[in-house]
């Protein structure tokens, strides 16, 4: 059974002269979460882009399970789920109709279709929210219904780009408690601006700088005595 489920191998993204993504390198494996950290602009989205297929890369390659991200996209694209940054869209769509056409674009079939809606709005409690129209709901709700449409087709690798960006205190924390519960069979990749988020729920913290990995190791490595990643955080950011 593969253990390596995203990998990214000498990806390098240009945009004119900005080098967004410079040779990044790094692997997650099945049971982990790991956390994405850098400044605004440092090239953690660029290279959540790469990994989803959203951008192609100038050179490298990414890996969903062992499927080629650029060479079989359908392949990868069906074991992964993607949470984009900022994630909007489908304003007239009711919750429903929109992660109905997310499971059926994913593969989903017939009875499945409406199995599948129910169980992933059940795990990140948006029964409620279902059938209201996506453009009517607040951040939270919505931010929710793009997790969702992220494990429909319960994929083995989930990318997620600040998943829990406008969800309040009671909604990040059954967040992180269903992202624990995920990573016991998938990878998780995740971005996030909170070092208290990464400190409380990953396995292994990769700092970007300059569009290069500053650091790699497990969270306790990286952490202060007191368990605190500021530090290390900052000082390897001011090192770009």
């Amino acid at each position: 059974m593969t253990t390596t489920l995203i990998e990214a191998c000498g990806l390098a993204k240009s945009f004119g002269c900005v080098k967004a993504v410079d040779g990044i390198s790094l692997r997650v494996e099945r049971g982990t979460i790991v956390g994405l950290l850098g400044v605004n602009g440092a090239g953690k989205t660029s290279l959540m882009r790469l990994l989803s297929g959203a951008l192609s890369p100038d050179r490298g390659n990414a890996f969903i399970a062992g499927a080629d991200v650029h060479r079989a996209p359908r392949t990868a694209r069906a074991l992964l789920g993607y949470l984009p940054e900022a994630a909007a869209g489908f304003p007239k769509l009711t919750v429903r109709e929109f992660l109905t056409f997310c499971a059926q674009a994913r593969g989903v079939d017939g009875s499945a279709v409406a199995f599948a809606v129910s169980t992933a709005a059940d795990r990140l409690d948006l029964i409620p929210a279902l059938d209201r129209v996506m453009g009517a709901l607040s951040k939270g709700w919505r931010q929710r219904a793009w997790l969702a449409q992220a494990i429909i087709h319960n994929p083995p690798a989930l990318v997620l780009d600040e998943p829990t960006d406008g969800l309040d205190p009671s909604q990040k924390s059954e967040l992180r408690t269903f992202l624990r519960g995920a990573a016991q069979t998938k990878a998780i990749l995740m971005s996030t601006h909170i070092l208290e988020e990464a400190e409380a729920l990953c396995d292994r913290i990769v700092v970007i700088s300059g569009g290069r990995v500053a650091a790699d190791a497990p969270l306790r490595e990286l952490c202060s005595p007191g368990g605190r990643l500021a530090a290390t955080f900052d000082r390897l950011s001011a090192a770009s």
